[in-house]
C-alpha cells in the first residue's frame, strides 16, 4: 500500500496543473496513531510533504515541532485552533501561528449546545472579525471551516452561514471549504463556492456516500458516510474545476473512515487519474 502511495504522489506536480494550489494531508486522517511525532513520521512514509495540523501537542514547542516538520521534509502550512482557544488566548495563539510559520490558521468548529442559532452565530460573527484581524496583522489569514449546522434553513429562506458570511469583513475571515460536510448539511458545494466567490482559501478533499442522509444540521455522520475521493457522490469535475477558478491555495485530503490508511490511497489514484 505504501509503494503505491509514493508512485501516486510522484505523478502530484502534474497533478496540480489542475489543482492550482497544491495537494497535502490533514493530519486528523492519521489519528489512531496516538503519538504525534509518529503521526508526522507516518505521513512523511506515505509521500507527503505539505500538511495541515492542529495544536501543538502538551509538553511540545513551537521550535521543536517545527524542526520535527522540517526533519521529515514537512511543511506545515494551515492549523485548526479551537475557538475555545483563541476566546481564552488569542495572542498566544496568535504566536503559536507565527513561530510555526503557518499561513492560514483555521478554526473548524463553533461551541454550542442543542441546535446552533442565531444568537451563537452573532457572537462568533463579532470573534471572527477581531480575531481575523489579530491574525491579519500577523501575516497569517483566518479562516472558518463549517460542518454543517450552519445551513439549517431559517424562516426567511437563509441559513446562518449566510449570516456568518455577510457579517463577517473578507479581509477578517476566509472559509475552508470541507466538500463532506457541505453535502451532509444539504449545500452544493459548487453553488456554495460561487455564492461566495473570493472567500474560500482551503479545501478539503472527501467524499460523501451514495445515499447518504443530506439536510443533517447536527455537524455529525456516522464513519461509513465517508468513502474515498471518487467513490460517493460528489461530482468532483464540477466542484475543482470551480475550486480552480477560485483560485483555492491549498487542498487537503481528510478522512474520517473507519480506515483511512486504506481509503487514503484510493483518493489519491482517483485524483490522479484526472490529470489523464
Amino acid at each position: 500500500m505504501r509503494t503505491l502511495l509514493l508512485a501516486l504522489l510522484t505523478a502530484l506536480p502534474a497533478l496540480a496543473t489542475d489543482l492550482p494550489g497544491h495537494l497535502g494531508l490533514q493530519l486528523y486522517s492519521l489519528r489512531s496513531i496516538p503519538a504525534w511525532d509518529a503521526k508526522l513520521d507516518e505521513a512523511k512514509t506515505l509521500g507527503y510533504h505539505v500538511v495541515e495540523g492542529g495544536s501543538l501537542p502538551a509538553g511540545v514547542t513551537a521550535p521543536q515541532y517545527k524542526a520535527a516538520l522540517a526533519s521529515r521534509h514537512l511543511h506545515m502550512v494551515s492549523m485548526h485552533v479551537d475557538y475555545d482557544r483563541l476566546a481564552r488566548d488569542l495572542p498566544g495563539a496568535v504566536a503559536e501561528a507565527k513561530a510555526l510559520g503557518v499561513a492560514f490558521v483555521c478554526t473548524p468548529w463553533i461551541p454550542h449546545q442543542g441546535d446552533f442559532t442565531a444568537v451563537v452565530a452573532d457572537q462568533a460573527i463579532a470573534n471572527f472579525n477581531a480575531w481575523g484581524a489579530a491574525f491579519r496583522a500577523a501575516g497569517i489569514t483566518y479562516c472558518y471551516h463549517p460542518h454543517g449546522y450552519e445551513f439549517q434553513p431559517q424562516e426567511d429562506g437563509t441559513t446562518l452561514f449566510d449570516r456568518i458570511a455577510q457579517g463577517t469583513k473578507p479581509e477578517n475571515l476566509s472559509f475552508e471549504l470541507d466538500v463532506f460536510w457541505a453535502a451532509k448539511g444539504g449545500q452544493d458545494p459548487v453553488e456554495l463556492m460561487d455564492k461566495y466567490g473570493g472567500r474560500w482559501s482551503l479545501m478539503h478533499l472527501k467524499d460523501i456516500r451514495q445515499g447518504a442522509d443530506t439536510h443533517v444540521y447536527t455537524g455529525k455522520a456516522p464513519s461509513s458516510d465517508d468513502v474515498a475521493v471518487g467513490t460517493g457522490a460528489v461530482d468532483w469535475a464540477a466542484v475543482l474545476h470551480k475550486a480552480a477558478s477560485e483560485g483555492i491555495r491549498w487542498y487537503f485530503i481528510e478522512d474520517e473512515s473507519d480506515d483511512p490508511l486504506q481509503s487514503l490511497p484510493k483518493s489519491l489514484n482517483y485524483l490522479k487519474s484526472l490529470d489523464r
